[in-house]
Order: C-alpha cells, then sequence, then structure tokens
C-alpha cells in the first residue's frame, strides 16, 4: 500500500506543480516577466534545494520528456508556418541556422575555454549547446508585450528558429561523440551532417505526406484528428531518431507540409496542439528546473556570466552580421534580429546530453547553459520591445484581433464557416466591404438565424457568417476589428503616377480609357485592395486593373493610402540575374515543390 501512496502522491504534486506553472503564466504576462523562466523558477523551487525539498535527479526520463516536448513545439513551428510568408527569406534564414550556429559556437569557444578551464574540444561543446536560438521563447514574449514584427523580420527569426534547433543538436552530439570516443575526422562530421540532414528531409516529406493522406481519406470519430496528428508528429520523429536522421528537422518539415495543405479539422488540430505544446514546455522548464542545484551553480557562476555576457553582446552580433552581409538587410534589421537571439529550453535540453552519456564536467555544461538562459531571458526577453521600437522593426499592436469562430464543413476541404461578431467601427460595417473570395452565408441576431438577405441592413451587435478558404480565413480579421482613421499620404509620394487610396476605381478609368467592373467603379483604390487581395496589403503589392497595374506605395493602419500606376509602357525588360538572385530563386523554387506535395 506504501507504494500505491507513493505513485499516488507524486500524480498529486506533479498535477500542483503543472497547475502552478499555468496559473503563473496569468501573472507573468501581466507584468511581461518572461513566462519559461517563471517555469523554470517552480522547478527549482520545488527541487531539493527548495521549499518542496523533491529530490529528483532522473536525467532519461528528463531528456524522454523533452526531446518529446522539442518535437512537438517544432512541429507546432512548422504547422504555423505559412510559407508565403517564409520564403522571400529562405536563404538567410538557412545561412544563420547553419553558418550562424557554427560560427556563434567558435566565437564562444574560446571565451569558454578560459574562462572555464576546459580544453578546446570542451570548449566548442558549450559553445555548441547555447548557439541555437529558442523559437518558443522568442515568439511567446514577442506576443506576450503586444508587437508585431515587420514582416521580413520576423519570417527571418520564425525561420531560423524554427531550423537552428535541428544543426545545434547535430553539432551537440558530434562533440559528444568526439569526447567520448576520442576519434573523429572533418570529413567524417560533414558527411554525416549532410546525410542526417538528408534522410532528415526525406523522412520528414514522406510523413507529412502520409499525415495529410490520412487525414483526407480515413474518416476518424470527430474528435480524434488532433491526436492522431499529434502522435502522428512524434511517430515522424521516432523513426527519423531510429534511421539515424535528424528527427528535429523531420518534424518540422512536417509540419509545413500539413499546414500548407487543405485538410480536414485543421482548426482543431492547431487549437489542440497549441494547448499540447503549452504543456509540453510547462512539463520541460518545471523538470528542467527540478535537475538545478544553486549551490552547484554558485561555483561556475562568475565563468557562466562571462560566456553569458561574450554570446550575447560578441558572438551572435558578429555572427549576424556576418551571415546577413550578402542580404539586403539594413543595420537596424541585423542588429535587431541578432539581439533576438533568445536562448531557452533547447540549451538546458542539449546540456543534459552529457549528463546522460556520463561525461566528465557534464553538470558543469548544464550549470553554464542555465545561467546562460537565465541571463539571456531576463536581459533580452526583458528589453524586447524597447528594442524593437527604438529599431524601428516593429509597430505596437493597434487592435486585437477579432474573436473569429471557425467551423469545418464535412464532405469537402476548400470551404469553411467563419464567424464574427460585427463592430460598429469595422471596415465591413461602414463599407461594406468582404473579400472577392468570401461568401456570405447566414446571420445571427437576438438568436435568430437569418440569411444575409433577411437581415439587411446587417447591424452592429450581429453575428456574420462567410464561407471562406481555410488558408484565408485569418485574412477577414481586418474587415471586422474597427477602422482607425486613415493617415493621410506622404505628400513627396505622390507625383506623375501616384494617387491617393481615396481616388475610385471609376475615376482611374476615365482618366486612363480603361475598362472596368461597373460594381467595382465606386469602389476606392483602398477598397480594391482589401477586397480583392487574399492577404492584407503590404508595400509593393500588385494589383490588375485592365491594362494597368496597381502598386501598393504607401500602408496606413493596415489599408493602401498611397498607389502606384504601372502603365503598360512603363515596363522594362529586367536585368539578368546575379549569381546570388539565381540561388536565391532556385531555393524558393526547391520549397516551393516541397510545399506543394
Amino acid at each position: 500500500m506504501a507504494s500505491l501512496d507513493s505513485v499516488s502522491l507524486a500524480i498529486l504534486l506533479g498535477a500542483i506543480l503543472v497547475m502552478a506553472g499555468i496559473l503563473s503564466s496569468l501573472l507573468a504576462l501581466r507584468f511581461g516577466a518572461p513566462l519559461l523562466l517563471v517555469f523554470l523558477f517552480i522547478g527549482m523551487l520545488a527541487g531539493d534545494s527548495g521549499p518542496g525539498g523533491l529530490v529528483f535527479s532522473d536525467v532519461q526520463n528528463t531528456y524522454l520528456v523533452g526531446s518529446a516536448a522539442l518535437a512537438l513545439i517544432l512541429f507546432d513551428g512548422g504547422l504555423k508556418t505559412r510559407f508565403q510568408s517564409i520564403r522571400t527569406v529562405l536563404a538567410p534564414s538557412m545561412v544563420l541556422a547553419t553558418l550562424g550556429v557554427l560560427l556563434t559556437a567558435l566565437i564562444t569557444a574560446p571565451v569558454a575555454k578560459y574562462a572555464l578551464d576546459l580544453n578546446w574540444t570542451e570548449a566548442l561543446l558549450i559553445g555548441a549547446v547555447v548557439a541555437s536560438t529558442d523559437a518558443a521563447a522568442v515568439f511567446l514574449l514577442v506576443h506576450a508585450q503586444g508587437l508585431r514584427l515587420r514582416p521580413r523580420v520576423g519570417a527571418t527569426l520564425e525561420a531560423e528558429s524554427g531550423t537552428n534547433d535541428p544543426f545545434a543538436v547535430f553539432l551537440t552530439l558530434m562533440l559528444v561523440e568526439l569526447i567520448s570516443v576520442g576519434d573523429s575526422s572533418v570529413w567524417h562530421v560533414v558527411l554525416e551532417f549532410l546525410r542526417e540532414s538528408m534522410l532528415g528531409g526525406i523522412v520528414g516529406v514522406i510523413g507529412g505526406r502520409l499525415v495529410v493522406a490520412a487525414l483526407n481519406r480515413v474518416a476518424l470519430p470527430q474528435g480524434l484528428h488532433a491526436p492522431f496528428v499529434t502522435t502522428a508528429a512524434l511517430v515522424i520523429f521516432g523513426v527519423a531518431q531510429i534511421f539515424h536522421a535528424s528527427g528535429f528537422l523531420a518534424v518540422y518539415l512536417a509540419g509545413i507540409i500539413v499546414g500548407n495543405r487543405p485538410t480536414r479539422a485543421h482548426n482543431s488540430v492547431v487549437t489542440f496542439l497549441d494547448a499540447a505544446t503549452w504543456l509540453a514546455q510547462i512539463v520541460m522548464f518545471v523538470l528542467l528546473g527540478l535537475l538545478v542545484s544553486p549551490q552547484r551553480l554558485l561555483d561556475s557562476a562568475l565563468p557562466a556570466v562571462i560566456v553569458s555576457l561574450v554570446l550575447m553582446l560578441v558572438a551572435r552580433p558578429l555572427a549576424v552580421f556576418l551571415c546577413l552581409a550578402p542580404f539586403r538587410f539594413n543595420w537596424r534589421e541585423k542588429l535587431f534580429i541578432a539581439w533576438t537571439g533568445l536562448r531557452g529550453a533547447v540549451a538546458i535540453f542539449l546540456a543534459s546530453i552529457p549528463m546522460l552519456v556520463g561525461l566528465s564536467k557534464a553538470y558543469l555544461y548544464f550549470d553554464v547553459a542555465f545561467v546562460v538562459v537565465i541571463i539571456s531571458l531576463l536581459l533580452q526577453g526583458w528589453t524586447l520591445a524597447a528594442a524593437a521600437r527604438r529599431l524601428h522593426v516593429a509597430l505596437p499592436r493597434a487592435e486585437r484581433g477579432p474573436r473569429r469562430v471557425e467551423l469545418d464543413l464535412p464532405g469537402q476541404l476548400e470551404q469553411q464557416l467563419v464567424g464574427y461578431a460585427v463592430r460598429p467601427k469595422s471596415l465591413f460595417l461602414r463599407r461594406g466591404l468582404i473579400p472577392s473570395w468570401s461568401k456570405p452565408t447566414l446571420v445571427i441576431r437576438n438568436e435568430k438565424i437569418l440569411t444575409p438577405a433577411e437581415a439587411e441592413p446587417i447591424a452592429a451587435g450581429d453575428y456574420f457568417y462567410l464561407l471562406a478558404p481555410p488558408e484565408k480565413a485569418e485574412s477577414l480579421d481586418r474587415f471586422f476589428v474597427d477602422m482607425q482613421p486613415m493617415a493621410s499620404p506622404d505628400p513627396h509620394l505622390l507625383g506623375d503616377f501616384l494617387v491617393s487610396g481615396e481616388i475610385t476605381v471609376g475615376d482611374i478609368a476615365q482618366i486612363y480609357g480603361i475598362s472596368v467592373d461597373p460594381a467595382a467603379a465606386q469602389l476606392t483604390l483602398a477598397d480594391y485592395f482589401d477586397v480583392h487581395l487574399d492577404r492584407a496589403p503590404k508595400e509593393g503589392a500588385t494589383l490588375p486593373l485592365d491594362t494597368i497595374v496597381l502598386v501598393a506605395r504607401n500602408i496606413s493602419e493596415g489599408r493602401v493610402n498611397a498607389v502606384g500606376l504601372r502603365l503598360p509602357e512603363d515596363e522594362e525588360e529586367l536585368p539578368p540575374l546575379t549569381r546570388m538572385g539565381a540561388f536565391r530563386q532556385k531555393m524558393a523554387k526547391g520549397w516551393s515543390s516541397i510545399a506543394r506535395i
């Protein structure tokens, strides 16, 4: 009976710890504290050196839980990655995820060698453990602090954070093997990396295709689609690892393929994985916190602080500026990307590998990684919003998105039902605008269900439902938030072929003698962009208007307020591609083919 009681007590204490982590998120988000840091401290307080007094030293189970949690986090990241948003930054992201990690490790290694009295291989292992950034930490803090990053910067950080973990894991395992066995060569490392990457890519692509096929062809009972996808992600990870491929790369690629293909129950899958990822992060950080010994940390605290500061202030910025030199990033964007290299669960997870295989000085690697993560989350995490605003790479969110209801329709994959509460100052209510690819379906007013014709005119407080393609549903949000006053366009922009977004399509047709749909003639150019673009307009977005091409030249609060007119005689022969341009085009085509599989 005593053993049964101990099991019940373990379940109770484990559930209380996880619940404490969940509830602490409210406090952390309220004060802008780095949330992942809170989970770590809960684990430390519950450990044998804290008030909780729990004795926990099970590295093997911690590594098991950490592997599964990290696999789910990467799969979830891939699932939410829209290929269209990252295709233009694939080249710089891949360079940062590979060469950037290697440069960061190499620059950090000499400092670790002399500060911690290590040999060169051990110092390189320290560098490899702390070299990769943490996607969950970056975007959790960006969301918590109410920032929306500029598209290119956000996409670069998203793609880099999702793809640098596999390289960091590979580099760490290679160095652990070198320390353990003591015999390796540069060619062996390079060939092993290529083999793991290629096999991981193959397993990820095939696994992602199989998941999509199973979701769309197997009639699973309602509610089992999300658990099926979650377990499928772990199966893909496990298969890749068994074949000594990169399991983390495999699950990330599988997530991208599943997320960019029409599937059944897409919304329920995303919602379930959000919850699973949160729980995985909480459990992983609490377990890692339980492994920490504050007394042991004091012995290596000062050298670890030195390593951490060099990593953040020297190694990461140098690596970023060198890797992004061939690409068109300005210095502000490079500096922000360098500062946003937050370390999180991945670093501590990698540091548990030497403990698992029983290397000498294993706890030193773990303690150094722990200090690096603490300082990174405190220093970089708390200053993230200030850095974004000072460097002009992000704008504060002007409006919280509307509460969107999404329902999958049985029997087809091309459309889903999307519903919104109609706000009094929304673009839809004030201008009567909806995109051309959406179809009004029903209105709920005073608990009565009406057709759009019966409900005319739509009033504030109604619930309005439309049919829309799943991949475009989020783009409807901008029609149902309260409109902000449109700023006047910059007068310097309005030249001979630039006009205000408030000019109507009919006026343009009359001036330039083009034919337009009579139904569109009364729309302003800003409205025309809203109705016909798949997503919220960005600078440089184009739309054809008979023989003229409209170019969005200035955006204010998500609306086009200055439009360029590209006339037929303006067309010029494009200059030949440079080698770098040709390379980037080939990478984009390759990734496009993967996403279409």
